[in-house]
């Protein structure tokens, strides 16, 4: 499957953002999903993961109560809906996909990774 981020950009903290994540190649409901996000100088890092149903979901504590993870596997496309940003959230965000369990995904196995877009967040 291959996957493609975007819907970053330049935010000022406080505001909001919506990504999504296309899809192509493969049945996308098949996957769980997940996003991921890597801030310079740091390692990737955990944000959100989703079944293939979207029943299930489950977040980093870090944004947890701020960010939304969905998905529409009717358009193959996964989103994160991002609100009362933090400069800390800026980041180059990555969508992931995993066959099988989604639960892994939160320890960072995946199968696919897409190219990231990028968040920043101004204070």
């Amino acid at each position: 499957v291959q996957l493609q981020a975007s819907g970053g950009g330049l935010v000022q903290a406080g505001g909001s953002l919506r990504l999504a994540c296309a899809a192509s190649g493969s049945a996308f409901s098949r996957f769980a999903m997940g996003w991921f996000r890597q801030a310079p100088g740091k390692e990737r890092e955990f944000v959100a993961s989703i079944s293939w149903s979207g029943g299930r979901t489950n977040y980093a504590d870090s944004v947890k109560g701020r960010f939304t993870i969905s998905r529409d596997n009717a358009k193959s496309t996964l989103y994160l809906q991002g609100n009362s940003l933090k400069p800390e959230d800026t980041a180059v965000y990555y969508c992931a996909a995993r066959m099988g369990d989604w639960g892994p995904i939160s320890r960072g196995s995946y199968d696919y990774l897409g190219q990231g877009t990028q968040v920043t967040v101004s204070s």
